[in-house]
């Protein structure tokens, strides 16, 4: 069933023209609306009808903010003031852990499918031990925000829903019980960050965004106002002329430290939010520019806050496969641009790289193309013996070409892990084919 644009108003209409389906709604609301919309609502959440009538009206508050209104107006004031930077960054971190030594790889010569689907199991439980062990006890995940062009700025840890989304949405490729679970544990910690109607953004002293909105609702879509759509409207009235959507929800009391040289329309961004919403006539304009920036070769250097192409990629073809068939057109063409990122061995330059290319490729029908096999040693080489993969470069502004201020760059042990545990577990599909 293809999902609705405004699932609200859906019930809403049906419930004006059905009376039998209007009393349901209004006694057994939660049955009725996952009966009606094929979901599964959350179930700490209590769901409330209430019917106007010419006798009585009903004035519906929205919730209060999470926050005081003195802490309110420090995010607001937030990046003027270096001890809030602090606390919003938490705690200090370690300096990169250097690459593993070069070392001999074992003689797998003549290694059987099966053997190798063994071996990969085994690294994405050793890998799952190590994500397990980095997850705090709200089930946030860990990121390092550090300065890409100066070392010596210090590095601290974040824990940011939008890391906690984007990781937990790649883990959730893993059936394995402990990956479940933590999937489980962190959709609670990024539903607990929500801000009324359904929106969230990465630092306190920033705006709402439409990056850390998407891939937030894509994890929790079972909480009842992003079921319901209730975020649907902010995110639709943030396009800009051409339909495109901007990455920053600006409004009248929100923090002012995002200048209008950085309200740019994103490919990445415009990705997630088109997977969130669907294939629908408000997010077609956007889908054809992400199509024709793909299409004609102008993806790199498009995004400001994911330099590698891969991104691009890996973002667009999760789409893909979520709005089918409205870009099944991209699917060979997202095949030669990833496949065009490796060498003639299919080497892409590091893991993260590498595993963001065969998740792309397995969701786009190109996977095989690879050498499977090759490709699972590789990640289980590479491997350290917590079970971690090296932290690399995720995402992040690194250049001035946007604006005055950039060069900041996010990634860790961890989210390189989440990406690595995710293209283990395709490749373990080829390998068992």
């Amino acid at each position: 069933m293809k999902k609705p644009i405004d699932p609200e108003g859906l019930l809403l209409s049906r419930a004006a023209s059905d009376s039998g389906f209007r009393e349901r709604l209004r006694v057994k609301p939660r049955e009725t609306i996952e009966a009606e919309l094929g979901v599964r609502l959350a179930e700490d959440h209590e769901i409330h009808v209430h019917e106007q009538t010419p006798a009585a009206t009903h004035v519906v508050l929205p919730p209060r903010s999470r926050l005081s209104a003195a802490e309110r107006e420090a995010a607001r004031t937030g990046a003027a003031s270096l001890e809030f930077l602090r606390r919003t960054m938490h705690d200090p971190a370690p300096p990169v852990r250097p690459p593993l030594p070069k070392r001999a790889r074992p003689d797998r010569t003549g290694a059987t499918a099966a053997a190798l689907v063994r071996a990969a199991r085994e690294s994405i439980r050793r890998a799952l031990g190590f994500l397990e062990s980095n997850l705090d006890e709200n089930g946030a995940w860990h990121c390092i925000r550090f300065n890409v062009a100066n070392p010596d700025i210090p590095r601290h840890f974040e824990r940011p829903p939008f890391v906690s989304a984007l990781c937990a949405l790649a883990l959730e490729s893993s059936g394995e019980p402990r990956a479940r679970a933590m999937c489980a544990s962190t959709r609670e910690y990024v539903a607990s960050t929500i801000e009324y109607p359904g929106l969230w953004r990465y630092y306190r002293h920033l705006p709402q965004d439409l990056d850390s909105t998407s891939l937030a609702s894509l994890l929790i879509g079972t909480h009842p106002w992003i079921a319901l759509g209730r975020n649907v409207p902010p995110i639709l009235a943030n396009r800009d002329g051409e339909g495109r959507f901007l990455t920053w929800v600006l409004a009248a009391d929100e923090p002012g430290v995002v200048s209008t040289f950085r309200i740019e329309a994103d490919p990445v961004v415009n990705a997630n939010v088109i997977a969130y919403l669907g294939d629908h006539p408000e997010t077609r304009a956007a889908q054809r520019w992400l199509e024709a920036l793909i299409a004609d070769g102008r993806a790199e250097g498009s995004s400001k806050w994911y330099p590698d192409p891969v991104a691009i990629y890996y973002a667009a073809a999760r789409t893909v496969i979520r709005v089918q068939p409205a870009l099944d057109r991209l699917r060979p063409v997202l095949v030669d641009r990833v496949l065009a990122l490796g060498d003639a061995k299919g080497d892409f330059g590091n893991v993260l790289r590498a595993a963001q290319a065969v998740s792309a490729l397995h969701w786009v029908g190109g996977v095989e193309r690879l050498d499977a096999k090759r490709q699972v040693e590789e990640f289980i080489d590479s491997q350290r013996e917590d079970g971690s993969w090296p932290e690399l470069l995720a995402f992040g502004d690194q250049t001035l070409k946007w604006g005055t201020v950039g060069q900041i760059g996010h990634g860790s042990e961890a989210v390189t892990s989440a990406f690595c545990t995710e293209a283990l577990e395709r490749l373990v599909e080829v390998l068992s084919d």
